[in-house]
């Protein structure tokens, strides 16, 4: 699931180019449990999803998703708004983005934040770091401005159109500016997932994964669950 913001820098720079040289695809997305960092969005119940991205030959993409979520009070919508700049040197890989998570619904007012990211990959390992500039939740706890995000992460190509991949993740936020720790204890959670993907070419990808999170995450329970995705 990428999700990295749109800019007006970035528009411009892309709508002066040539776009014979651009790339226009949409996604569309299906899964058993909406997973985010090891942590439901759902509920735990189905979601289905959707975007556009728009890449350029030079490097620079922009895009835009959305997906149905459910916090507890009340169901929703999360939609994303994203741009950057990703390019390959040799085997080495690197992605600089910018995303704004938008919660439209009045049940989920004062959620919305903004996080800059880098992330670098090199063959079958990737590792990056996403940091919240931004955040309209309550600025004494978790979600708003100053929190980090930790992610490595392998895959593999197993057979022809089967592949595994395993991530680790961690979530160090920014409650020491207050007495958050104290009043609901540390926040911060580390989580763990596995991925086992079958290309079916035409019909998309299927999804099967397995994960856990810290109790710290709400939920330490193994999570199973079943996706499906499709790029036009």
């Amino acid at each position: 699931m990428n999700k990295k913001l749109a800019i007006a820098c970035g528009a411009i720079l892309l709508g002066a180019t040539s776009m014979a040289q651009a790339e226009l695809t949409a996604n569309i997305g299906a899964t058993s449990n909406y997973l985010w960092r090891g942590v439901s969005q759902t509920g735990d119940a189905a979601a289905i999803s959707g975007g556009i991205d728009w890449a350029h030959d030079s490097g620079f993409y922009l895009g835009t998703w959305a997906s149905n979520i459910d916090w507890g009070n009340g169901s929703g919508a999360e939609v994303d708004f994203y741009g950057g700049f990703a390019n390959e040197i040799g085997d080495f890989g690197y992605d600089l983005g910018l995303i704004y998570y938008y919660y439209p619904t009045s049940s989920f007012d004062d959620s919305d934040f903004t996080e800059i990211s880098a992330t670098g990959s090199w063959k079958f390992l990737e590792a990056g770091i996403a940091y919240t500039v931004n955040g309209q939740a309550d600025s004494d706890g978790p979600f708003s401005n100053g929190d980090i995000y930790y992610h490595i992460s392998a895959s593999f190509d197993v057979a022809e159109t089967w592949s595994v991949g395993g991530t680790y993740g961690y979530y160090d936020f920014d409650t020491s500016k207050s007495k958050w720790d104290d009043v609901y204890g540390d926040p911060d959670y580390g989580h763990i997932q596995l991925d086992v993907t079958k290309s079916a070419g035409d019909w998309g990808d299927f999804t099967m994964t397995v994960s856990k999170a810290d109790e710290e995450s709400g939920s330490d329970d193994v999570k199973f669950l079943v996706s499906w995705g499709k790029t036009f």
